[in-house]
């Protein structure tokens, strides 16, 4: 059956992971070295992206021969195997963040094209292939920040595709981590609650956020944060969606609440201030009208989503 389409940016991965077949090791490095599969390379958490195929058109995420890269897998570079494509393809990404030099410069990758920050390339490149990218980067990421057994400490091995690291000291095996971050539009009637951060740009306003923590499901991380941040009490909460989010390794989860009064009182310290606006005003600032002095995200976050979503239903 297939799934709803999510509206979020990252998500909505086309790729069939075949996670049982990561164990077999003949089949990953047959599909490594089959002439049809495909390669992405990254560097220092950078996407090889290629030049527009048409004038004025956008970049293309750099899917490429993995036989481009036989240095690198003789190096020893991390490599991960991502999935399969509806023809049967394999898809893998390579770290080359030990080269010395950017590879787009020379070797192999030069005078293909060159590397680019995955967030800012997000809204223009394809959307099937920003949510691989964002696969790639999460997963590469957690290797490169666990290369060490967190029980003994000695240096861990890659197995499983790039989905498991394995200690050959005491044995034990770690596996990526997602952190999962409630995201929430408290809502009152025609209003929602929107709060602003120091660092955000003038006028702009997003929906609250935190990490889930150890023992707290979802709907009592979204009503302690919504307490803590702006002493905002809710009565239910409800899941919209998720959005896949690799800086470094989180899962937005989506929801709004129905909040008791519109009483608040931020923090001082998540927020430095919070504040009721209509379904109307806010219905303007998605047109571009900041009358109200409202800014909200852009399309590329999931707090501009929930708020699409509260004021178009």
């Amino acid at each position: 059956m297939a799934l709803p389409q999510n509206p979020n940016i990252f998500a909505n991965n086309p790729l069939d992971r075949v996670s049982h077949k990561r164990t077999d090791a003949d089949w990953l490095a047959g599909r490594l070295l089959h002439k049809d599969s495909f390669m992405l390379p990254m560097y220092k958490e950078n996407i090889f992206t290629l030049p527009p195929a048409k004038p004025g058109g956008a970049p293309e995420v750099g899917f490429m021969r993995p036989n481009m890269f036989a240095d690198a897998l003789a190096g020893g570079a991390t490599v991960l195997f991502l999935g399969l494509d509806k023809k049967d393809r394999a898809y893998f990404a390579i770290d080359l963040t030990g080269s010395d030099t950017d590879p787009s410069k020379s070797g192999p990758l030069k005078g293909f094209g060159e590397f680019g920050d995955l967030r800012g390339l997000a809204m223009s490149i394809d959307a099937h292939d920003a949510s691989i990218a964002a696969q790639a980067k999460a997963v590469l990421k957690w290797h490169s920040t666990h290369k060490f057994c967190s029980t003994c400490g000695a240096p861990s091995v890659i197995a499983e595709g790039g989905y498991r690291r394995d200690c050959p000291q005491c044995k034990t095996q770690h596996f990526p981590r997602t952190d999962p971050v409630v995201i929430m539009l408290a809502t009152l009637g025609d209003k929602a609650l929107l709060g602003r951060q120091k660092i955000f740009p003038k006028g702009m306003y997003s929906a609250l956020a935190g990490f889930v923590e150890p023992g707290e499901s979802i709907e009592e991380a979204v009503a302690r944060e919504l307490f803590e941040e702006a002493a905002c009490r809710v009565s239910s909460v409800t899941y919209r969606f998720t959005q896949p989010w690799p800086y470094p390794m989180s899962l937005m989860i989506g929801c709004t609440a129905v909040a008791d009064s519109d009483a608040i009182q931020v923090d001082g310290i998540e927020l430095e201030e919070a504040r009721w606006v209509s379904r109307a005003d806010l219905k303007a600032a998605m047109e571009g009208n900041t009358s109200a002095g409202v800014m909200i995200p852009p399309p590329f976050a999931i707090a501009h989503q929930l708020v699409r979503q509260f004021v178009y239903g």
